[in-house]
């Protein structure tokens, strides 16, 4: 299991060598939250003055594996409102839940406030056309379990199944929502609030142990038993407006369409130059 202690030390002695002008650097991640493995690795935010800024790397520094996430202010600003936005909270958790390893000018402990303070208010809830298009991705997948064609086709569409409705709990409660490991980090982390708010849901439906029901629903699917997964999608489903196909409607982009306010002349033309 990584040390804290040497981690920090080695993310700090990295950011030295490797970005020596930077303004600030945080050290977030699971060797910091405490969920560290040993496969864990070190994931190091910097923030400089300009370019070559933004970027995302990935390398090895003393047997670690590092991702770094170089930015400038303004790309930050925009990959923390990205991430809000979405529901799920990657840099704001890089940031907000990190240690400082450098702060030249006072803006590592600014942003570090900022990140903190947009995981502290949380996502806004699953609204309008976002809600309704993954209430449809649920009520589609469900159907596909149901009626899959054999056992593998069954699992894959289990598999989906089980995410997609994770997420639409989660996000569609306002709280933060995950991939991969993170789906049952934060569905204990609901569980944790809803329990603290004496019950989750609206109407009748209460918190009822969301994480273990969801990995229950899992570990019998993977056996052939979809009964509980599907049990627990219909669950989710009535909690956040019921099952939605028919009437489900989304208008779409067509980039070849002519823009109205463009008079036709002028498109004509530019088609013209653009075919010499």
């Amino acid at each position: 299991m990584p040390e804290p202690t040497a981690a920090v030390d080695d993310a700090r002695a990295l950011v030295e060598l490797w970005f020596p002008d930077a303004r600030a650097a945080w050290l977030g991640g699971s060797v910091v939250l405490g969920s560290a493995t040993p496969g864990s690795d070190l994931d190091v935010t910097v923030l400089l003055g300009g370019p070559p800024a933004p970027y995302r790397d990935s390398r090895r520094f003393r047997g670690w594996p590092v991702e770094l996430f170089v930015h400038t202010d303004t790309s930050l600003g925009h990959y923390l409102r990205q991430d809000v936005r979405a529901g799920r909270p990657t840099m704001p958790r890089l940031v907000g839940r990190s240690v400082l390893l450098r702060d030249a000018d006072g803006s590592g402990a600014q942003w570090q406030t900022t990140a903190r303070a947009l995981l502290a208010e949380g996502p806004s809830r699953l609204s309008g056309d976002d809600l309704a298009t993954l209430r449809y991705a649920v009520t589609d997948l469900l159907d596909d379990v149901t009626h899959a064609h054999d056992g593998h086709e069954r699992l894959v569409s289990a598999t989906l199944l089980a995410d997609e409705s994770a997420r639409l709990l989660l996000h569609g409660s306002g709280h933060w929502w995950g991939r991969g490991k993170w789906v049952a980090r934060e569905l204990a982390d609901l569980d944790r609030t809803e329990d603290a708010a004496g019950g989750g849901g609206t109407g009748d439906h209460r918190n009822t142990g969301w994480a273990a029901r969801h990995e229950q629903a899992l570990v019998t699917a993977a056996a052939g038993d979809v009964s509980l997964l599907l049990a627990f999608a219909d669950e989710v489903l009535a909690r956040h407006g019921g099952p939605l196909f028919e009437g489900h409607r989304l208008v779409g982009t067509d980039p070849g369409a002519r823009d109205p306010a463009q008079p036709a002349e002028a498109t004509d033309e530019a088609d013209s130059a653009g075919s010499r």
